[in-house]
């Protein structure tokens, strides 16, 4: 069972290694579902981590469907963070029709050899996902990570079950999104995923001794800058045991 864990910071970088993680999808801005990374983030995590780093390539949050200049700067970016040691990318590219930009994947792909290509959330907003799962393969996709379609992997384990059936070993197909330690069982379990996708997402409180009460988060309503993003050692361990016991003895 190969365990990747999303993280946004290098407190999380360090504790998903640290809970035994195999991979991390390393990203900027969760509140936009994920963007790239800077470049310095990922040289200090690269020279921190043992474990293999794929970044995200993604100029901004919102859809798929990227300008002339969004595809530069993706290109652009690709270029600078080859020269970290990154072991993969993690990116998606869709046409206005809702399905698989084939031709700028495939450069994409093409660019970012040898190094493994995995293709995000953007194939659960395609309009058809055996037609894009065949995409995938067809411009050379190593993996695709979904949630079925759904908002979570769980409501959308019925779906990835027939895509792990469908791809017949040609890409993998790595449930996530709202995998966590109630869903990652009947989730491995009922698709045979041998890949899950999660962020055991912890919180942790900030160092700051003086707090100024009249801001919270610079005006950003609901969140608190004092309480710092990172993941669960524990989580992930727990987690990699919850998936591994679904493979050998089921629910």
């Amino acid at each position: 069972m190969t365990i990747e864990i999303v993280v946004y910071t290098i407190d999380a970088a360090l504790k998903a290694q640290e809970g035994g993680a195999d991979r991390i999808e390393l990203c900027d801005n969760p509140a936009e579902g994920g963007t790239t990374p800077t470049l310095g983030m990922v040289d200090v995590i690269r020279k921190n981590l043992t474990i293999d780093i794929f970044v995200m390539l993604r100029p901004r949050g919102g859809d798929f469907y990227y300008s002339h200049n969004e595809f530069h700067v993706m290109k652009k970016d690709m270029y600078q963070l080859q020269k970290q040691s990154i072991d993969g990318f993690v990116f998606g590219i869709l046409n206005p029709n809702g399905t698989i930009d084939k031709k700028r994947c495939r450069e994409l792909i093409g660019f970012a050899r040898p190094l493994k290509v995995t293709c995000h959330r953007a194939f659960d907003m395609t309009r058809d996902p055996f037609e894009a799962l065949e995409d995938c393969i067809e411009i050379g996709f190593d993996r695709i990570l979904t949630s079925g379609h759904r908002l979570t992997a769980f409501e959308g384990i019925d779906l990835i079950a027939e895509l792990i059936k469908k791809a017949n070993g040609r890409i993998a197909i790595m449930p996530g999104s709202g995998v966590n330690e109630k869903t990652v069982e009947a989730i491995v379990s009922k698709t045979g995923a041998e890949e899950i996708h999660f962020s055991a997402t912890a919180f942790r409180e900030s160092e700051m001794v003086y707090r100024n009460k009249k801001i919270s988060a610079m005006g950003e309503e609901g969140k608190s800058e004092f309480l710092l993003r990172t993941a669960d050692p524990e989580r992930i361990r727990k987690m990699r045991h919850l998936a591994e016991r679904a493979t050998t003895v089921g629910l």
